[in-house]
């Protein structure tokens, strides 16, 4: 597989090492589910820090809690769900 070189500390490349040893991995697999993990925290880490923004402004935050309520009429139409079938 075709790849570039990323410089890291020796510490790093240590703590990397170790970890693949101990999960019988390749180096570049244990970065690259490191980096999904991360990217995952940092999406849902945002979207926290967004959703409280919200919350704060009293205007944008009832605008907010409108629309839900117009969702969650569509919701009640009336018609089964397919679990319910």
């Amino acid at each position: 597989m075709p790849g570039t070189t990323v410089r890291v500390s020796e510490s790093t490349h240590a703590l990397l090492r170790e970890i693949a040893d101990r999960v019988d991995r390749p180096m570049s697999a244990v970065v690259r589910v490191a980096l999904e993990e991360y990217r995952r925290r940092l999406f849902w880490s945002l979207a926290d820090r967004e959703f409280q923004a919200l919350r704060t402004n009293s205007e944008a935050w009832q605008e907010h809690q409108e629309e839900l309520a117009v969702w969650d009429a569509a919701a009640a139409d009336g018609l089964d769900s397919e679990n319910e079938r």
